[in-house]
């Protein structure tokens, strides 16, 4: 990063100084792109300036040039001796040391303007997909500005390839998952980006399947299983998002496994059955089973001439229904005390969403319009409920201003839920719903980057770390995109 916490800070909010100018970066590889790394800006093809900050009256730009997938800096209205250059990041903008002060120049003696050279934006063969800044230093002071990140408008032509594409700004190539490496959230991150690749068109990001695969599958249990049986659900449904884009028959193996581990932890001693939330607990929780529900269902309507998982899919249904976590409001807490009965615990989005997921699913393998009759009973409960959509935009109960944890992927899986449901319904009834969620988002939520925060009704606010709010927003764009 820069020389300092002020400094790092100082560029992130774009207008805001710290009192040092970091030390010269070493000389960087050239990075090669349809052109290579330090080209004359006068040589570019197009001129977009997606963000500007100021520095003691001087202006600085950030430049894109979308045809050459490059950008550089510029500085107006200064003199002789300022300094700009370009910062150029491969994880949104959470650092940058090793693409920093590129093209770093000064303003000649007797002009007042002076820019730097092009570089490009991404490292296609290697970092993945970068971001740049510019930033300036006066050569009287010891202050520098930063503009925000932005970055070209590559595999970003719809609301949903651009979140899609700042997503993949926070895959790390190296271990395979998401920002922070979270277990069970790089499962819906994984899941967001596949969902958008079928709904999109857009294949670029369909390496990340296999790279996550194989680098994870003897992570932990192995085949993507652990001691908690609602991580290993959300793994079992990214393979089958994953099998059925590529077709790649281990991927619905790896399914199977993930969701014979779930059943071998089936317990009828307590509360008569469902799948338990950990294996060395006995506590029974609605989003592990669930999951069960949907992954139980998918894997029937995939594996052909199966009855078992489908026989598992009308079982699990079947208690749930019964369990009592459905409440009066047709709502769904968070599981069961230790009576069997309702806890009366949160009301989280995502319980209220992956069980309109497994209902279509199941709908889809049955052909028994009675889900679809209790799914729309749910959908319309917490589509309408004032506590969980106030001013009719969703809100997480609790909801913080963080990306990181596992909360900010709740409204992800509630919504990719609920599409899937509005998809599965004649006359798509929740189009409207989602439509307003997203166009919410798309005008109170979003950087110049592309990169979403918590609250899709607002206000904006800078994100540290975590990619929950960005995948969450993708399922959200998903979902409005396909009905």
């Amino acid at each position: 990063m820069g020389s300092g916490a002020g400094i790092a800070l100082a560029c992130l909010l774009a207008t805001r100084f710290a009192p040092a100018l970091p030390a010269a970066a070493a000389e960087q590889a050239a990075v090669c792109d349809i052109r290579c790394d330090a080209q004359d800006p006068a040589t570019a093809t197009s001129d977009r300036t997606p963000v500007t900050t100021t520095l003691y009256g001087r202006t600085v730009s950030l430049h894109l040039s979308d045809n050459d997938v490059m950008g550089w800096a510029s500085i107006d209205g200064g003199q002789a001796g300022d300094e700009v250059w370009l910062d150029r990041s491969f994880d949104g903008g959470k650092s940058w040391s090793s693409g920093s002060r590129l093209g770093a120049t000064k303003i000649p003696s007797g002009s007042t303007a002076w820019r730097s050279q092009m570089y490009n934006v991404d490292d296609w063969n290697n970092a993945g997909v970068g971001a740049l800044r510019a930033c300036a230093r006066a050569g009287d002071r010891a202050e520098i500005a930063c503009t925000g990140w932005a970055r070209n408008n590559r595999n970003a032509g719809t609301r949903s390839t651009a979140a899609a594409t700042a997503l993949m700004m926070l895959y790390d190539r190296d271990t395979g998952l998401f920002e922070s490496n979270g277990w069970w959230t790089s499962a819906n991150a994984l899941t967001a980006v596949i969902d958008n690749s079928r709904i999109s068109g857009l294949g670029s990001y369909k390496y990340a399947i296999a790279r996550t695969y194989d680098k994870n599958i003897d992570a932990q249990g192995g085949d993507f299983t652990n001691e908690y049986l609602d991580d290993t659900g959300w793994w079992g449904l990214a393979w089958i998002a994953a099998y059925d884009a590529t077709g790649d028959s281990r991927y619905l193996n790896t399914a199977r496994a993930d969701a014979d581990h779930m059943h071998d932890y089936w317990t009828t001693g307590q509360c008569g059955g469902g799948v338990l939330w950990n294996q060395n607990k006995t506590y029974k929780n609605a989003i592990t089973n669930e999951l069960y529900l949907q992954l139980t269902a998918a894997l029937h309507n995939r594996v052909k001439g199966d009855t078992t998982y489908l026989q598992r899919a009308e079982d699990e249904w079947a208690w749930f229904q019964k369990s009592g976590m459905i409440n009066s409001s047709h709502l769904i807490n968070d599981g069961l005390d230790d009576n069997c009965a309702n806890n009366g615990q949160q009301t989280w989005t995502y319980n209220q969403g992956v069980i309109l997921g497994g209902l279509a699913e199941l709908h889809r393998a049955t052909g028994d319009n009675a889900l679809l009759t209790t799914a729309r009973q749910l959908a319309d409960a917490s589509t309408g409920a004032q506590a969980l959509n106030p001013d009719g935009i969703l809100r997480e109960p609790g909801e913080s201003d963080a990306c990181g944890g596992d909360g900010p992927s709740f409204k992800g899986a509630y919504v990719r839920g609920l599409g899937k449901l509005d998809v599965a319904l004649a006359g798509h009834p929740y189009s409207a719903y989602l439509d307003r969620q997203a166009a919410a988002a798309g005008s109170k939520d979003v950087d110049p980057l592309g990169m979403y925060g918590p609250h899709w009704n607002g206000p904006r606010t800078t994100v540290a770390s975590g990619h929950g709010c960005q995948h969450s927003a993708l399922d959200l764009l998903n979902a409005a995109q396909a009905d």
